[in-house]
């Protein structure tokens, strides 16, 4: 099952909780996610499955908006809700003008000390290991940017906010230093990641929303296949790394102060070997002497063109209609790249990993390329001038959407 899951993550669990639950609803085992969130914080989750893990890489960057509460009076020891209190407990009744001047200080780009529960590492040791044992942490300021922080209200001693930061930015760090300024002490007392680069809440379902989609699913159907190849390495992230952190495959960071939890072993992003890019059988070869170009350009926006609603597509038949309407359409995904479709001939070629022309995209750096209205094949990176080379390969001869493993020497 290749497909992209946006989930509302409920508090209480962590971002591995939410993995492991849809691999066993889903029945699903290569499934990452896209930035880890605490289990505090709730909201956006994308989840990648199958052989779309692999476009997690384009993701390491990617923007997050956040709504959240930062609470005045104290300080903790973990800057958010969940940690205990370093400071004793003031009243406060902050008025909107000194909280304004002190957001302002925040927009930007900033140097912010991450928390001392993180998993940024002192000699090799993440922080949060050393904090729990009560070591002293002293992590280096890092450059972050936050480009949008907005006051929604202020209400006595606590704040709401709304903010557009970039990768590796701790919200909690934010409040923590807000309560210093004003010599009574904050942390962060909520949080809601509201986006993370196209995906947004309009997009997210619950886990229980999923689980109802996959009632559909024959009761009779396989154990959890495991997709993982023999040779690849394990990736994975642990939970107290900043919240809007890099894809949990390639062991980004997250706002998470919670202990980390063991987690199933996740399939490396890497793993797109030459021996995996085998050209289907029943495809025409071309010859390997010269480009190719057999690729129709899409309209995503005109009518009766190749994109222009989500209903006007269906996935592979193996994968039910309910749980089909919960996946992310793949022409919907990393909007700043242009599509192209291509015919029979160019899509085995592509598979195949050989080089491909695309006369009317020179100016572009890297393109989606699909065979069919729906199946992502691959992404291409142009290498001189009109040539284009398969970046990653991203479906054998198993349609993307199909329920079926990959192919394999």
């Amino acid at each position: 099952m290749n497909a992209v899951l946006i989930i509302d993550k409920p508090a209480g669990l962590t971002s591995h909780d939410v993995v492991n639950r849809a691999r066993r609803i889903l029945r699903e085992r290569s499934i990452g996610h896209l930035g880890t969130l605490d289990p505090l914080a709730t909201g956006v989750l994308p989840l990648v499955t199958g052989n779309l893990t692999r476009l997690a890489q384009f993701y390491t960057s990617s923007e997050k908006t956040y709504e959240g509460t930062i609470r005045f009076g104290f300080a903790t020891d973990t800057y958010d809700a969940e940690g205990d209190p370093t400071t004793a407990p003031q009243t406060v009744s902050l008025s909107r003008e000194e909280i304004e001047a002190q957001a302002a200080r925040f927009r930007g780009v900033i140097q912010q000390t991450p928390p001392p529960f993180s998993a940024k590492k002192i000699k090799g040791v993440p922080a949060y290991k050393l904090a729990r044992q009560q070591k002293e942490v002293i992590l280096p300021p890092v450059q972050v940017e936050i480009k949008e922080f907005e006051i929604l209200s202020v209400d006595v001693d606590r704040v709401c906010f709304r903010a557009r930061v970039a990768s590796g930015t701790y919200m909690r760090s934010v409040a923590h230093e807000m309560g210093q300024a004003l010599t009574c002490g904050a942390h962060l007392e909520s949080l809601r990641r509201t986006s993370v680069a196209e995906f947004t809440l309009e997009d997210a379902h619950t886990l229980e929303q999923l689980a109802e989609a996959a009632r559909s699913i024959s009761p009779t159907r396989g154990p959890i296949k495991n997709s993982t190849s023999s040779n690849s390495k394990d990736q994975t992230s642990p939970e107290g790394t900043p919240e809007n952190s890099p894809p949990v495959l390639l062991a980004g960071q997250t706002e998470s102060t919670a202990e980390p939890r063991p987690v199933e072993p996740a399939r490396s992003l890497s793993d797109n070997s030459d021996e995996e890019r085998r050209q289907s059988p029943s495809a025409a070869t071309p010859s390997p002497q010269r480009p190719i170009t057999g690729i129709m350009l899409t309209n995503e926006e005109g009518p009766g063109g190749a994109f222009s609603d989500s209903s006007s597509f269906t996935l592979s038949k193996q994968t039910p209609e309910p749980l089909e309407a919960l996946f992310v359409h793949p022409r919907k995904l990393l909007p700043n790249f242009p599509s192209v479709t291509a015919d029979e001939p160019t899509a085995a070629r592509i598979r195949s990993g050989r080089t491909i022309n695309l006369p009317d995209f020179s100016r572009a750096r890297q393109v989606k390329v699909f065979a069919g209205q729906r199946d992502l094949i691959a992404i291409a990176t142009r290498v001189a001038g009109t040539l284009f080379h398969p970046k990653i390969v991203l479906c054998d001869t198993t349609p993307c959407g199909a329920d079926t493993p990959v192919r394999r020497p």
